[in-house]
């Protein structure tokens, strides 16, 4: 692993990581570590997830008004969200949606040891794939929260840390044209954060599908939207092919 580091000038500089699941990128100002918010892409593909903490009453609503717009998404969920309701874990995983961890307890992960981190991110992984039987290479931190330690952790386990670049404000209790609206603006590339239990997401997802649809965005799930290797990640967190 190596630096480059000029003494009188805030450079950027690309840092190499090989780990168990191949190369990873990423970008450093100033030292810090940035994860990944968008994916510079040109082929109008767009990733909308939901994050599950709390609560799974509208997550079967949610899979119907997918499977309705042929929509393929991924869901970042907690270990005790997994724990207590495994069968609805098992669904999303059968219709095709991708699975990504979103720790094990829900903390704020920058006030952890690196020993901590791991612990979270090695046993929600886990209750996920012993489920799914498919293995976790997202991970989304609670809150946003995240620092070098946690973004490094993260990456020497062979996950990618995810962000997100559109934000539904859902959680807020707007109404569900009020969450459209703030959605339909994605582009490109985008990366739209939802939640699976917010007031009114059920009823927003129509309007974001069929809007986002109409100006020739196709749905992928994460993976499908960034780069594996040849990348690098820019100071704002997008991520770029080299």
């Amino acid at each position: 692993m190596k630096k480059l580091i000029f003494p009188t000038v805030v450079c950027l500089v690309c840092l190499i990581v090989v780990g168990a699941m191949g190369g990873y990128a990423q970008a450093y100002a100033a030292n810090r570590l940035v994860p990944v918010y968008r994916v510079a892409r040109t082929d109008n593909k767009v990733a909308i997830t939901f994050d599950a903490a709390w609560g799974a009453d509208k997550t079967q609503q949610i899979l119907d008004v997918c499977r309705q717009y042929n929509v393929t998404a991924t869901f970042f969920l907690v270990e005790f969200w997994v724990q207590e309701y495994p069968q609805m874990v098992a669904q999303i995983a059968a219709e095709g949606h991708e699975i990504g961890t979103h720790s094990s307890t829900h903390p704020q992960m920058s006030k952890l040891s690196a020993q901590q981190i791991t612990q979270q991110l090695q046993s929600s992984s886990k209750a996920i794939f012993d489920i799914t039987g498919q293995p976790v290479t997202l991970f989304r931190p609670p809150f946003g929260d995240y620092n070098n330690t946690l973004i490094q952790v993260a990456t020497d386990m062979g996950l990618q840390t995810i962000q997100w670049s559109v934000d539904s404000l859902d959680w807020k209790g707007l109404s569900a044209l009020q969450i459209a609206t703030r959605v339909q603006k994605a582009t490109a590339g985008d990366i739209i954060l939802c939640h699976n239990n917010s007031d009114h997401i059920v009823q927003a997802l129509p309007l974001i599908f069929e809007a986002l649809q109409l100006k020739g965005l196709q749905f992928v799930p994460v993976g499908q939207l960034i780069y594996t290797e040849n990348y690098h990640i820019d100071s704002q967190g997008t991520m770029i092919c080299d």
